[in-house]
């Protein structure tokens, strides 16, 4: 069951401030045309009613950084069979589009602006070679009935679908307006519970949906040092390079590699990533620029005003960290060239968590 969100204003007594259900439902698809991040701050919209080939429209299609798309289908009043089922229809079409067919649907809706060129600026990355090797699906509701929770539930835990529900009341108050917003699953726990499955058929290791693998390249640009002394990760010199940093969340733990080195530090993210030149340290109880402070990588500001090539930073509270020349690595210990990734290899995580003294 989603979490209940109630508002109420506060003057001289508490009062509660009502929902309206029939405004919202009126209002929602406009509103989240507008800004995706509405449902998730890391989707681009790829396309509105978009046709099918069965003659249906898919309310909204949009997708992630890792090129996945997201079927995004509100429930408008429809019985949970009739938008389940519907969200599993177009689910069963949108798995068979190609690379050049995500492309077509986008040229439709924004026939000004190119595909690749929206992607790399809204991700800072380009998209990846294949896209659509994976979707998931997003049932939007003013409200949710105990048969439409229910059925979600148990496609969901008992067969990895990748469909989640997410529930948005309106507000009003005077002439103020507001948007809440609560997940039926938990996002992060549905995506778990759906690459389990993946890849239980797939024969690899699903993604416990908290360990992520940080390459740390160290150079003048940065120092794996710094990195320690005032608590971050970074990669920069181009968007492919720091583009996949926007993976790492707050409260996502990561083990960080320097490469052919081996694995230096486990910690949890803070802050996401932000641009070097906005990026604050706390030192003695004051914050500084990290570019205000000494630094043994003597060139981190380089291009730090570019959006494109500037050094992006991720905050990070170190559980443990080593120097590098007492870096841990063992032969089969997972390494990546992408500068953060979801970390699968039960074998590195068992190793790094013996060798760093974790718990788990």
């Amino acid at each position: 069951m989603p979490v209940e969100t109630q508002i109420w204003r506060v003057d001289d007594k508490p009062e509660k401030v009502e929902f309206s259900p029939m405004e919202t439902e009126s209002k929602l698809e406009q509103l989240l045309e507008q800004d995706l991040s509405l449902i998730d701050p890391g989707l681009l919209l790829v396309g509105r009613q978009v046709p099918t080939a069965y003659g249906k429209f898919v309310d909204l299609l949009a997708i992630d950084a890792e090129g996945h798309l997201v079927i995004i289908e509100l429930k408008r009043g429809r019985t949970p069979r009739e938008v389940v089922a519907q969200a599993i229809d177009y689910a069963s079409w949108v798995e068979t589009l190609a690379y050049q067919e995500v492309v077509d649907i986008w040229n439709q809706a924004h026939p000004d602006v190119r595909f690749e060129q929206a992607f790399a600026d809204r991700f800072q990355i380009e998209p990846p070679e294949a896209l659509n090797e994976s979707h998931r699906m997003i049932v939007v509701a003013s409200e949710l009935d105990p048969s439409t929770e229910r059925i979600v539930q148990y496609l969901t835990s008992d067969f990895g679908v990748p469909i989640n529900a997410a529930l948005f009341r309106y507000f009003k108050d005077g002439k103020n307006q507001y948007l809440a917003r609560s997940w039926l699953i938990d996002p992060m726990e549905a995506e778990v519970q759906s690459d389990r499955a993946k890849s239980t058929r797939a024969g690899k290791e699903p993604w416990n949906g908290r360990d992520f693998y940080v390459s740390f390249g160290e150079g003048d640009r940065r120092s794996w040092e710094d990195a320690r002394k005032y608590g971050f990760v970074s990669a920069g010199g181009g968007s492919w390079y720091s583009g996949t940093l926007s993976l790492l969340v707050p409260g996502a733990r990561v083990f960080v590699c320097i490469p052919k080195t081996g694995y230096v530090g486990v910690g949890m993210v803070r802050k996401a990533s932000t641009r070097v030149d906005n990026f604050l340290v706390e030192v003695d109880g004051m914050e500084h620029r990290l570019l205000d402070l000494p630094l043994r990588a003597t060139r981190m500001a380089d291009d730090a005003s570019e959006p494109e090539k500037a050094e992006y930073v991720v905050a990070v509270d170190w559980i443990k960290t080593l120097p590098s020349e007492k870096a841990v690595w063992e032969k089969a210990m997972f390494a990546n060239q992408n500068s953060a990734c979801k970390l699968r290899n039960k074998f590195t995580i068992e190793r790094l968590s013996h060798h760093f003294g974790l718990e788990d």
